[in-house]
């Protein structure tokens, strides 16, 4: 029997992270054994999650197996994005190009502050009272 071509790719944002695959298909995708559609409910996040799919020209050249957990729906759409992208890249390098400008590659540093004693979150003091 004749192996299938995968290319994997791991994508954080935040505390969220997803294990990304691509095969050769159609163009499904199946988020935690789930259509992607009943899965990311938001159609910013949809829109998000296709946008490497979208600036290469590959809607319908693959289909996606993601593994997400961690961190909210923000966080996960994130995720998939630059797994996906990082995936893309193994396919044809020359991508780079297209998905370099968009800003895609780059991983998304910010995640939540710590909170710090003294304080009630990260930032907030408790209230000064002058008398």
């Amino acid at each position: 029997m004749a192996k299938s071509v995968m290319y994997r790719g791991t994508g954080r944002r935040k505390s969220a992270v997803a294990r990304v695959i691509l095969r050769p298909g159609k163009g499904t995708i199946v988020v935690n054994g789930r259509e992607y559609e009943k899965y990311i409910i938001s159609a910013l996040a949809r829109l998000d999650i296709q946008q490497p799919l979208a600036l290469t020209a590959n809607e319908s050249t693959f289909d996606i197996t993601v593994n997400v957990f961690g961190g909210g729906l923000s966080g996960q759409a994130g995720a998939i994005r630059l797994g996906i992208t990082r995936a893309l890249l193994q396919v044809n390098p020359e991508y780079r190009k297209i998905l370099k400008p968009a800003g895609l590659i780059t991983r998304d540093p910010r995640a939540k502050e710590r909170k710090k004693y003294g304080l009630k979150s990260a930032r907030r003091a408790p209230q000064f009272s002058k008398r």
